[in-house]
């Protein structure tokens, strides 16, 4: 599975506390960007609404070969791939407070594009730092293991 993006960004500011994978629905030109390792999952997060799971703000640029594109959006909002019953049950947890669904990676998986989001709550500034320390205190416990 060779990973396409991932988004450190997430598992910093989030504590995941479940993980999914659902395909992603990409146009000809963007799947050609993706696997080409262009994409930015910075500040995007998924969404349900209308019955369907949407990834936004997930930015993928032209792909440069693909020659002009005039409806092309980087931005625009993007649709994943789940089953009802996965959907269901996602729109239950949403609904309690302070959870949120973000995108940590972007894989191929065969042939097809893969994305793995987590069900996360955020973080407090206190936890942040306590993470920061506790990674430094595993690195000095192995350099003087070493």
């Amino acid at each position: 599975m060779p990973q396409l993006a991932f988004n450190k960004r997430a598992l910093y500011d989030y504590e995941i506390l479940e993980k999914f994978e659902a395909g992603l629905v990409l146009l000809g030109h963007e799947v050609r960007s993706v696997r080409d390792g262009r994409l930015s999952l910075l500040g995007s997060y998924v969404t349900i609404s209308s019955g369907s799971a949407w990834v936004i703000n997930s930015h993928i640029p032209l792909y440069p070969k693909a020659g002009p594109q005039p409806d092309h959006d980087p931005d625009r909002t993007r649709r994943l791939l789940l089953h009802k019953r996965e959907l269901d049950r996602l729109a239950g947890k949403m609904e309690q407070k302070g959870l949120t669904l973000v995108p940590i990676s972007v894989y191929t998986k065969g042939s097809k594009i893969k994305m793995e989001f987590g069900l996360a709550r955020g973080k407090k500034q206190f936890e942040k730092k306590e993470t920061i320390k506790k990674r430094e205190l595993d690195r000095e416990i192995r350099r003087s293991m070493k």
